[in-house]
């Protein structure tokens, strides 16, 4: 293992025992969460997990609205009133996509705070689940975002298993085509095994994705098989409710602190 390899491994462990929030889970779940986003997560994603009776998570950074980058065109409002018309879960992701490794902690709060309350001009309730823009996190921003929000969500991969850690979610990235569908029916068999909750992470879904991107044939032959598989595809939401965090608050009996 090379030196950068080590410091990020050690700096992973770090962040990931540090400013705990557990929650004991009862699986098996299966999420699939969408950042950003581009429109076809929306028009392309959603079409394929309603074809399966499921929802998805849209992580949404509001100041992106109207854009166009590497992904493609990104959402409109238009969008974001039909996936929650459909059942779908607006989430946030900061307003301007900001990274918790540019900034302050305090300011990164601030840029947390105006991009939730942005998403929930679109929402009944409250909007409580977040997702670090970049998969960047620091101690000090897990600490202070973890108080503000019912879950956030990273890019470290694997399965939140025993009990999942509400101030940083384990997620899986989902790129690609096909050629990378034994690694994901793999997460989602040994996730069924260990009645854990498995998410996957994507941006954009078309024939020709972005390198942050997927197929739609991927990720219809994911979503089979985890619906094939006996796992049950909630929102990121709705799996927080299953094992008692509802109403995008953690309650006493679901979630425990752990101090640094």
């Amino acid at each position: 293992m090379s030196l950068r390899s080590s410091i990020s491994a050690i700096r992973r462990s770090v962040l990931s025992s540090t400013h705990s929030r557990l929650a004991r889970l009862s699986g098996p779940i299966v999420s699939f969460t969408f950042d950003d986003f581009p429109r076809t997560a929306w028009t392309a994603g959603g079409a394929i997990l309603e074809k399966f009776g499921a929802r998805g998570t849209y992580y949404t950074a509001m100041g992106l609205s109207d854009s166009v980058g590497e992904e493609g065109e990104r959402f409109r409002e238009s969008d974001l009133r039909e996936l929650l018309e459909n059942g779908h879960e607006l989430a946030s992701h900061t307003f301007d996509h900001a990274s918790a490794r540019s900034m302050p902690a305090r300011a990164f709060e601030a840029e947390v705070d105006r991009g939730r309350a942005a998403v929930e001009v679109f929402h009944d309730a409250a909007s409580a689940n977040f997702a670090y823009p970049f998969g960047d996190v620091t101690l000090a921003t897990k600490r202070i975002v973890g108080r503000s929000v019912a879950s956030a969500r990273g890019i470290f991969p694997g399965i939140n298993r025993g009990e999942a850690d509400l101030n940083l979610l384990r997620a899986n990235s989902l790129y690609g085509d096909v050629e990378v569908l034994p690694r994901a029916q793999r997460l989602v068999r040994e996730n069924l095994e260990c009645a854990g909750w498995l998410i996957f992470y994507t941006h954009d879904v078309q024939p020709w994705p972005s390198r942050y991107g997927c197929t739609p044939e991927l990720l219809e032959a994911v979503v089979r098989h985890a619906a094939e598989s006996g796992c049950e595809i909630l929102t990121v939401q709705q799996a927080l409710e299953s094992i008692g965090v509802p109403n995008g608050q953690p309650a006493s009996q679901a979630a425990r602190s752990v101090p640094a």
